[in-house]
């Protein structure tokens, strides 16, 4: 039996997740939302964690996870569905140590195959992500970077995003400097364009 858990923000789409693994042999699936992945650890650890990198929240979800990469003493794999025009969210999953990258525009015939292929140590990356996650590499951004430049696109303001992550205004504008530094922009608004140009928020 591969346990998973299955951590999304959407009552709706978690429920349905939940049931289209419920349907494969041998999967019991439990699920959460952000911020209860702690509690939900509370027992036995699950053979795999698994996320969806665009629903609300999806980064928070990934640093609480990557923040105990190891529940409860043991290696736990995290998988993500994600599409091949985020290479962000790729390189969030990627440092976040996701061993599974599922292509959510794909068939989910193979999906409950692939947790038990985690769950038995593999590793598991559908070929559509491949460049995408080939792609990470050529990003200038730091994960921090990404996240206030992509709170900044949202219409947060400088205290806002520091609010958010838990950052001093002056650090939100130094980040804010950087990225904008990095991309090549001219202002704030011409780095969220070219950040968006690009697929990485």
């Amino acid at each position: 039996m591969t346990t998973v858990l299955l951590i999304h923000t959407v009552p709706l789409w978690r429920a349905s997740l939940a049931s289209l693994l419920g349907t494969g042999q041998g999967i019991d699936v439990a699920t959460a939302e952000r911020g209860g992945i702690r509690a939900a650890l509370g027992g036995p650890a699950p053979d795999v964690l698994l996320t969806d990198l665009d629903c609300p929240g999806a980064l928070e979800v990934l640093e609480e996870v990557s923040s105990m990469a190891e529940p409860q003493g043991g290696p736990c794999p995290l998988a993500v569905l994600t599409r091949s025009d985020r290479p962000r969210g790729l390189r969030r999953a990627y440092e976040a140590g996701a061993r599974g990258y599922i292509d959510k525009y794909r068939s989910g015939s193979n999906l409950c195959e692939v947790m038990h292929k985690l769950a038995d140590g593999g590793r598991h990356i559908d070929e559509s992500l491949a460049f995408g996650l080939l792609q990470v590499a050529d990003m200038p951004l730091s994960p921090r970077e990404l996240s206030v430049l992509s709170l900044a696109e949202g219409g947060d303001t400088v205290a806002g995003i520091a609010g958010r992550l838990h950052l001093t205004p002056g650090t939100v504008r130094n980040y804010l400097a950087a990225a904008i530094r990095k991309s090549g922009a001219r202002n704030r608004l011409d780095a969220i364009r070219r950040a968006q140009e690009a697929g990485w928020i």
